[in-house]
């Protein structure tokens, strides 16, 4: 992911993006990390950070939360060394009795020109239950789909 470097293009933000989805689609918090600076700031719904270790810490405490997490990110905007994307992802939530989850939301990238590796991320998102009673009516991300197949509208909403 950090092979592609400020300033972007459509082109190279739109791989940005999906590299970054990819990775993260790994669920590997110490692979993951590798794409941020050492001192990274993060901000990730009311959780304010900033460093690898807590970046793998966060990402390790996430994914032992979120069971069969599947991951899609859309290029929304950008300038030359910032990209702003939107995301769904869809969980089995271990806090809340691996009830199914979707969770909308938007990024806000800010990136080192030399390293290509990202320096600030915010993310803002919110997560409605999937079915009435959590049961994943409704999924798109099933096994078996991939999730660049998911045809996402305002239909979806």
């Amino acid at each position: 992911m950090a092979d592609i470097k400020p300033p972007f293009t459509e082109e190279t933000a739109r791989k940005k993006v999906k590299a970054a989805q990819n990775m993260w689609n790994t669920k590997d918090p110490a692979r993951v990390s590798q794409s941020y600076t050492p001192n990274c700031i993060w901000r990730n719904r009311a959780s304010f950070f900033s460093g690898t270790e807590a970046i793998i810490n966060f990402l390790t405490a996430k994914w032992n939360r979120e069971h069969n997490y599947r991951l899609r990110k859309e290029l929304f905007a950008f300038t030359d060394d910032r990209i702003a994307v939107q995301f769904w992802y869809e969980y089995q939530d271990a806090e809340d009795g691996m009830r199914w989850k979707r969770c909308y939301g938007l990024e806000d990238w800010t990136f080192d020109r030399e390293s290509g590796k990202m320096c600030k991320r915010m993310m803002s998102g919110n997560d409605i239950l999937l079915g009435p009673d959590g049961s994943g009516d409704g999924r798109w991300f099933v096994d078996g789909v991939d999730v660049e197949d998911v045809k996402i509208g305002e239909e979806h909403w």
